[in-house]
């Protein structure tokens, strides 16, 4: 690795286990089209589709538990054009629920990687957040867990064309930090946001969660020396990243 200057986290089930959340009110979504679907497989499905775009996601899983007919029914009143922009509604109301709640959102913190922002931001490393999520959602988690301070920039969905695995929020990221791309390093959690460091020609360090640990353990997308599977060993794994050894 490159001498890094700036770390830049995603925020969904990175810093906050957002995804999680997320993934309870796409089950609540399509248990509210159709009852009989089971909340825990909507939860399970929502794992191969976790760090899409939202219209991706939700196409997914509206074809994946046949969910077209009930969301056509309800194109009309909620002036849509498409089953899927039914579903998202309904999915939306759910989260902004979920949203609401600062308590919740301050005991869905993924410690360990907040308490890394809080270290590198304090050993003077630039920060910056770059996230799929919209502005607007985005703000209202950083102020709940506090941790908007801790960041010199972030952005959002609003702020590029193109989401991950497209390089072009990381590389928005290190311009706005005045970085070099090979000068940062990314903390993420999903395939595609570590597709998109690398493909903005970055450092990353993956995080799993239990949304995402079998894709990686699937595939090789980052080399296994910089995925941390358990928490306790990101420390250690940031030091080499930090700090590597003479070759």
């Amino acid at each position: 690795m490159h001498t890094i200057s700036a770390i830049v986290f995603d925020l969904d089930d990175t810093l906050v286990q957002t995804e999680r959340l997320k993934a309870l009110s796409y089950a609540k979504a399509a248990r509210a089209l159709r009852p009989d679907v089971s909340q825990d497989d909507v939860l399970n499905a929502f794992k191969d589709v976790v760090g899409g775009a939202r219209n991706e996601v939700a196409m997914a899983l509206v074809q994946r538990f046949d969910l077209e007919a009930a969301a056509r029914a309800q194109l009309e009143a909620m002036n849509v054009d498409h089953p899927w922009q039914v579903f998202l509604r309904i999915r939306q109301h759910h989260y902004d629920d979920i949203l609401a709640d600062e308590g919740l959102l301050k005991r869905s913190v993924y410690t360990h990687n907040f308490d890394l922002l809080r270290t590198v931001r304090n050993d003077g490393y630039k920060t910056g957040l770059a996230t799929m999520s919209h502005c607007d959602a985005a703000q209202r988690v950083l102020d709940a867990i506090g941790a908007r301070d801790l960041l010199d920039v972030y952005v959002a969905r609003e702020d590029v064309e193109h989401g991950k695995p497209d390089p072009e929020i990381y590389l928005l990221a290190a311009k706005l930090l005045d970085v070099s791309p090979q000068q940062t390093l990314v903390i993420e959690d999903s395939p595609n946001g570590a597709r998109a460091a690398l493909n903005a020609g970055m450092n990353v360090i993956v995080v799993t969660t239990p949304f995402t640990r079998q894709q990686f353990a699937r595939e090789t997308i980052v080399d296994r020396r910089w995925v941390v599977d358990d928490p306790d060993d990101l420390r250690r794994v940031m030091q080499d990243a930090l700090h590597p050894h003479p070759a």
